[in-house]
């Protein structure tokens, strides 16, 4: 299951035996903790035992084998966390797999990774072990977890103030969390969340103003693309990181233009989504696959000259500038 699909999972029950498995530590974290309420442990000291990933290997396993078996003092249900847990196929045949077709039903045992190893056993798949996805969520996704968010906070929210706060924070759920209990201060209880209301108090993130000035600079857009400029080196951006954005952007375009592959292919060989693929080739047919290959040259001479010392990264920067907007 999803993350967001647990909460409804434990109203009908605890399992016995968990995966939390995904690159998103705050799910991670959350998921745990739900888990945690829903065991009801008023003990910790005596009832949440946790392993460290390094200490389990052949007799750690063993030990752990042996903890799940111990019965809760003063509680109804004991819990033991393996954290970043990648048992073998043949540690899972000879340690795991006879405990989980016949788990200790006062014992909840919680494997909590940040990934998957390829020579571990594939335990989301492993029978009798219920597998929490905590991997990046799609924006509508996390714009439909938000929402809910917010409603615990005493607030409501606009559909499109969900989605660009998304998109300020990067889908960091941690931090669209902390900027919805910022507005929740701001807007008072029973307050309205609006898209103005995200512009004017929540923190772009750095990769959306990339992405803003790399858009300003496909279309031509001077004014927007010094304005965003300046409040990014005001921030403490770089002029070499501004400069390696750019040239980020333009090979993306050059490789879009030069590629004949549907845009669900290409979007899986350039790590991007295919909604992307396509906004870039309109950008590619507006631009013209010379005009957009030029550019990407140019700003990588810029950006070697400026690291080798032949002139200045302030100065290659407004080279870059004048290429993007005042030449042909």
């Amino acid at each position: 299951m999803k993350f967001v699909q647990l909460a409804k999972s434990l109203k009908e029950g605890v399992a016995p035996v968990y995966l939390l498995e995904g690159e998103d530590a705050y799910f991670r974290d959350s998921a745990t903790d739900m888990i945690r309420r829903a065991c009801a442990i008023a003990n910790p000291m005596l009832n949440d035992v946790r392993y460290e990933g390094e200490t389990l290997k052949g007799e750690g396993i063993a030990a752990l084998v042996r903890a799940l078996g111990t019965l809760p003092f003063l509680d109804e249900r004991r819990l033991v966390r393996a954290v970043e847990f990648y048992p073998t196929e043949r540690e899972w045949e000879t340690y795991l797999k006879a405990y989980c077709a016949d788990p200790c039903p006062t014992t909840v045992l919680l494997i909590v990774n940040g990934g998957k190893k390829p020579n571990g056993a594939q335990l989301a798949k492993k029978a009798g072990v219920t597998y929490v996805d905590c991997s990046k969520e799609s924006e509508e996704t996390l714009s439909r977890w938000l929402f809910g968010v917010a409603r615990k906070r005493g607030l409501s929210m606009d559909a499109d103030a969900a989605q660009l706060m998304v998109r300020y924070c990067a889908s960091d759920a941690a931090r669209m969390r902390l900027e919805t209990e910022k507005l929740a201060y701001v807007l008072g209880e029973n307050g309205h969340i609006t898209r103005a209301d995200v512009e004017e108090n929540v923190a772009k993130d750095v990769e959306y103003k990339i992405y803003e000035l790399t858009q300003a600079a496909s279309r031509r857009n001077f004014a927007q693309f010094m304005q965003i400029l300046d409040e990014m080196l005001e921030k403490g951006s770089d002029e070499y990181a501004v400069l390696a954005a750019l040239i980020s952007h333009f090979r993306t375009l050059c490789e879009t233009g030069l590629s004949d592959a549907s845009d669900a292919q290409l979007s899986k060989t350039l790590g991007c989504k295919p909604y992307a693929v396509q906004k870039n080739r309109e950008i590619v047919a507006r631009l013209g696959n010379a005009r957009v290959r030029t550019l990407y040259e140019g700003l990588y001479t810029l950006s070697s000259g400026a690291k080798s010392g032949r002139f200045g990264k302030t100065g290659a920067l407004f080279a870059a500038i004048a290429q993007l907007f005042f030449q042909q």
